[in-house]
């Protein structure tokens, strides 16, 4: 009997080429669908096809370009078919926060441009707005680098159309983009400054560092408290949120720890350890132009154990200022 499985080197090689394959996959379908789950799903999607393509022999001239292709067109697919569950979200939508000072999700950030800027919530809300082919060709050419020529054949469009798409969708980003970009040093100072200031309740020290024209947006999906609407104003928006940090100062193991949340600068909201927000920042011209917290715990479930947001704040209501 003649033994046709393949040699263990071919197999290795095959599982080197998978492991070197995932972070482009998983940059495209993040970016595309703002959910680190579905993106998941997809990359686990566009892998598998890859896997039976290089098992079945096939001589695949760039494994990335069409890695890039599969993940893309999944992706496409999953972005039409979610559009209903979208519009039966309760409350506004925010895309689930990616910690970007740890090395714990990889999205391949040697080989992208821009890498800060193509993943800040700002962009990623934005891109809700376009449809799923404006958002492919956008980023593809964008942010991933590849030509009109390449883009057109991924998503199965003419590159005429490719780049008309292109100008749309460009359109409606380009407004969203800081006319004066700050350093991270300057990021570090400004989200420290805020977070100082909203901690000790420091009401006109917050209003100082906030735009006038700022907006907080708050998503709890339904199953946690948050923002019926978001808010906007300097004003408004420095009330809301150093009540939200005075009835939060009252537990005793609540704990900010300042991270950089999509690329900018935000924080970690645990108590006893366990994740109940996260907050991000959207810094323009050296002030807060926009503060984004997400409290869903679907949302915060792949960064670790999460708190009962709804149980704190019955045990809120239930305690006294001084307690």
């Amino acid at each position: 009997m003649t033994d046709e499985s393949p040699p263990t080197a071919a197999i290795h090689d095959r599982e080197q080429v998978l492991a070197d394959l995932r972070p482009v996959a998983f940059g495209i379908a993040y970016r595309m669908l703002g959910s680190v789950t579905e993106a998941e799903d997809i990359v686990q999607e566009a892998l598998l096809r890859v896997h039976r393509s290089l098992e079945a022999g096939e001589r695949i001239a760039s494994p990335r370009g069409f890695t890039a292709t599969v993940t893309t067109r999944l992706a496409m697919d999953e972005l039409r078919s979610a559009r209903v569950r979208r519009e039966r979200y309760v409350g506004d939508w925010l895309p689930e926060p990616i910690l970007t000072d740890h090395q714990g999700v990889d999205l391949d950030p040697a080989r992208e441009t821009e890498t800060a800027d193509s993943l800040s919530m700002a962009l990623l809300v934005v891109l809700e707005s376009l449809s799923p082919e404006q958002r492919a060709v956008l980023l593809l050419h964008d942010v991933f680098g590849y030509g009109y020529d390449e883009v057109a054949t991924i998503v199965g469009k003419g590159e005429a159309n490719v780049r008309q798409l292109a100008v749309r969708a460009r359109r409606h980003v380009e407004d969203r983009r800081p006319r004066f970009p700050t350093t991270p040093e300057q990021q570090g100072e400004l989200a420290s400054r805020f977070f100082a200031a909203a901690r000790t309740g420091d009401l006109a020290g917050l209003e100082s560092l906030l735009a006038h024209d700022v907006e907080l947006v708050g998503d709890g999906g339904g199953k946690a408290p948050s923002l019926a609407r978001s808010q906007r104003g300097r004003s408004r928006v420095a009330h809301t949120l150093t009540n939200w940090l005075r009835a939060l100062r009252r537990l005793p193991e609540l704990e900010i720890r300042l991270t950089q949340v999509n690329g900018g600068p935000g924080a970690m909201f645990l108590v006893e350890a366990r994740l109940v927000a996260v907050w991000s920042l959207d810094l323009r011209d050296g002030q807060v132009a926009g503060v984004r917290a997400i409290v869903n715990p679907d949302k915060l479930a792949h960064l670790g154990p999460v708190g009962d947001a709804n149980a704190l704040i019955r045990r809120l209501a239930g305690s006294t200022p001084g307690d």
